[in-house]
């Protein structure tokens, strides 16, 4: 067997490689990993191609002999960019694929930017079943496309294909960061966006945390996932026959509650709460069908992820690095 990776060099492939190159169960594959901007180290059975997923030269090169492909190459909010990358490298590479005598099935990380997150509102749990609505931007509007590209590849060719769509991706001290009222802040909302100037000034002088509360009064509930847990559901997807031609939403096991992280962080780092009107839904992505078809089950809950991230220690060479323009 042999898989191909995209985006082999991100946040999420960076953790990918080398947890699949450990699994048993591929011992015996090969992995090419597709890079554009930043390389990979080589290893025993892994080749890397650079170049673009918009030349089909390359796409063409890199999935020849290949049974599966992992896609995770994406790019934000960089209108320049999004349609090489999310619809034309897409188009191409699946084009590849399907004509392909090897191929097997191709995964596509997709992201809850589909269903909205923080910026739709749902009166229910959100299933693969909800509807599809877009918060505003390229980047979710190009993730809708990706999705529905897929299926009808499924639909149109015959192609075996797999979704994961995952929430904000946490890894080393992002969730740290994406509580931060200072310059480091990691992630959005930007707090100007939310906190009158003169309060984030004085938030800034002091040892606070944000506490958000969502456009109904209640503590605000967004959805997150460990890169550790996205990468072990990545893992249990590769050719499974139960997650042909399926969706599976890829998060914890419950949305994080902004008011319970304050309490949190008050009693185990001294942070003050400062409680913040937004205008923001909170939602919850129902992981329940990855968990029961796929034998998943995410292994670090809150208070873990809490834990790893302000334990988390970034030596000289480990600065902190945004994976996508935008």
């Amino acid at each position: 067997m042999k898989l191909l990776v995209t985006g082999a060099a991100g946040k999420v492939g960076q953790v990918f490689m080398p947890a699949f190159l450990a699994d048993p169960r591929f011992a015996d594959w090969q992995l090419v990993a597709l890079c554009n901007n930043r390389p990979v180290d080589q290893a025993e059975r892994v080749s890397v191609i650079s170049g673009s997923m918009a030349d089909a030269a390359v796409v063409a090169d890199a999935i020849a002999g290949v049974t599966h492909v992992v896609h995770l190459a994406a790019v934000k909010e960089t209108p320049e960019l999004i349609f090489d990358v999310a619809l034309k490298g897409l188009f191409t590479l699946l084009e590849e694929f399907r004509k392909s005598e090897s191929a097997r099935q191709f995964i596509l990380l997709s992201g809850d930017c589909v269903v909205g997150h923080i910026f739709q509102e749902y009166d229910a749990p959100i299933t693969e079943t909800s509807e599809r609505k877009a918060y505003p931007g390229c980047y979710a509007l190009t993730k809708v496309l990706e999705e529905s590209m897929l299926e009808q590849f499924g639909i149109q060719y015959g192609v075996n294909w797999s979704v994961l769509r995952a929430p904000w991706v946490m890894e080393k001290d992002d969730f740290r960061f994406a509580f931060d009222l200072g310059e480091g802040q990691f992630g959005g909302p930007p707090w100007s966006d939310v906190i009158e100037e003169t309060a984030l000034k004085r938030y800034r002088n002091g040892q606070y945390v944000p506490v958000l509360r969502d456009a109904k009064g209640n503590y605000l509930k967004r959805n997150f996932v460990h890169v550790d847990d996205l990468v072990s559901a990545i893992l249990a997807t590769i050719d499974n026959p139960k997650a042909a031609g399926q969706l599976f939403n890829i998060s914890m096991n419950e949305p994080v509650d902004y008011g319970i992280v304050g309490g949190m962080l008050k009693a185990r780092n001294g942070l003050d709460p400062v409680e913040i009107d937004t205008p923001f839904h909170s939602n919850w992505l129902d992981n329940s069908k990855a968990r029961m078809v796929l034998g998943w089950t995410p292994e670090i809950g809150l208070e873990e992820l809490a834990d790893r991230a302000w334990r988390y220690k970034r030596k000289d060479n480990d600065p902190r690095v945004v994976w996508y323009p935008g």
